[in-house]
């Protein structure tokens, strides 16, 4: 069935969920007491599907204690925010503030804030930590159990998420950093200084992507001499390889094709050693699975997902998702247990939302599968780790990054991003205030 669809049968069973039961419900500005009338700025927000627009809205304010107002200098576009832009997220609603990866400038901080001050670079982490539940003390802070209190999201997955920054009211609320301006709840906990060595366009990148592909990589497990495939060659897709070369994997087979498949050479460009797939010319007959076999002999040892389960192959999943029938489709998953060799791992990073048909489960029982949710990554666990791994030259973020554009622009970025335009895998959008573009970062495209 699909996601919407799920939640209102939730919604049904536990009782209606209204503004109340959000913990924080500040996706608009213009709502009363979250933001001040007298200053206006701008900010992307969500208007149906696939309809952005840039408006003005009030700047927002120091609500709790805790709380940290930022200066925008440089947000993205994630693959996740798609989903956003197709309308498939429950309690999405117009005028949401959109937008979850970002750094900035201290503007001004609540008055229970005592290690971040006014004028500090930062980097937002795109989960919403407490800092204080079991979780966030333990570093698995996409668990926090006090910054989302959707009760749909909880019964849902069973679990309680926290809470998402531009993501709509099923991730709590809150507003996100596609803007000039944006809250940050928890400000000491949720923000990472950034050193003078490291510019925005690296920096950035530090609240979701890197975290996320290298939280696939490790916790699949990687390790030296394993074969891996990476199904999905977006900016996640390109950094999960680069994580798993250097974790010592011998081999690395990238596999996209479609509207995609040119990535799949911009990818090979930045690693060489890289070797690739392309679906979308498969020989008569012959399919991912039996061609990564062909490659590989038994299979590869793991195999990574970092596509999303709303994108069907066939007609048959596209069918059920039209009508409601599941969220996300098997067909990838099934593509990887099929393709695993025995005893080998799968890790999950790629979006899946909700409910899917189809699924292969008895070739995971009966051929030794490590199936492996990686769930949303707990960026707070490694962001210090990939810090130093920018300042040591490491990894570089500015592999990824093709495009820098202007926030005013991001209606005709978004309808770009979502045709996988050529060219276009990672963009840094600028406001008023970001920075001139650093050495080695694009420069700036007008639309």
């Amino acid at each position: 069935m699909a996601l919407s669809q799920a939640a209102n049968l939730v919604e049904k069973a536990v009782g209606h969920t209204d503004t109340a039961d959000i913990h924080t419900d500040i996706s608009n500005y213009s709502k009363p007491g979250h933001g001040d009338p007298s200053e206006k700025i701008l900010v992307t927000t969500w208007e149906g599907k696939k309809s952005i627009k840039v408006v003005h809205a009030p700047k927002p304010k120091i609500v709790d204690d805790g709380d940290v107002i930022l200066k925008v200098t440089g947000s993205t576009i994630c693959g996740s925010d798609l989903h956003l832009y197709h309308g498939v997220i429950p309690q999405l609603q117009k005028g949401d503030v959109l937008g979850h990866e970002f750094c900035g400038i201290v503007d001004s901080v609540g008055p229970g804030v005592g290690t971040v001050k006014v004028g500090d670079r930062v980097v937002a982490s795109f989960p919403i930590s407490c800092g204080d539940c079991r979780f966030c003390k333990e570093k698995l802070t996409t668990a926090c159990e006090r910054t989302n209190a959707n009760k749909i999201a909880n019964v849902m997955y069973g679990n309680r998420p926290a809470g998402i920054f531009g993501y709509s009211h099923f991730a709590g609320g809150f507003a996100g950093g596609q803007s000039e301006y944006v809250r940050v709840p928890h400000g000491e906990q949720n923000l990472l200084h950034l050193p003078d060595d490291v510019p925005d366009e690296k920096g950035l990148y530090l609240s979701d992507v890197l975290a996320t592909s290298y939280h696939c990589v490790v916790d699949t497990g990687v390790q030296k001499g394993d074969t891996v495939a990476v199904w999905g060659a977006g900016p996640i897709g390109q950094m999960v390889a680069t994580f798993s070369f250097q974790q010592g994997a011998g081999r690395v087979i990238l596999i996209d094709g479609g509207d995609a498949a040119w990535r799949l050479g911009f990818v090979k460009g930045k690693l060489p050693r890289l070797e690739t797939l392309n679906f979308g010319t498969l020989p008569d007959g012959e399919s991912v699975t039996s061609q990564l076999k062909k490659m590989t002999g038994a299979g590869p040892d793991v195999c990574l997902d970092c596509t999303a389960g709303e994108f069907a192959k066939g007609w048959t999943h596209s069918l059920e998702i039209m009508l409601g029938l599941e969220t996300d489709t098997s067909e990838t998953l099934n593509e990887m247990v099929t393709s695993v060799r025995s005893f080998g791992r799968i890790g999950l990073t790629g979006v899946y939302a909700g409910y899917t048909n189809h699924f292969n489960i008895g070739a995971v029982m009966q051929t030794g599968i490590r199936l492996i949710g990686n769930g949303q990554a707990p960026v707070h666990k490694y962001w210090e780790e990939l810090l130093e791994m920018i300042r040591r030259q490491e990894i570089n973020p500015l592999d990824m990054v093709t495009h820098r554009v202007r926030l005013e622009d991001m209606d005709t970025v978004y309808a770009l991003f979502d045709e996988r335009a050529p060219g276009m895998q990672k963009v840094f959008v600028q406001t008023k205030f970001s920075s001139p573009p650093a050495h080695g970062a694009p420069q700036l495209s007008r639309f």
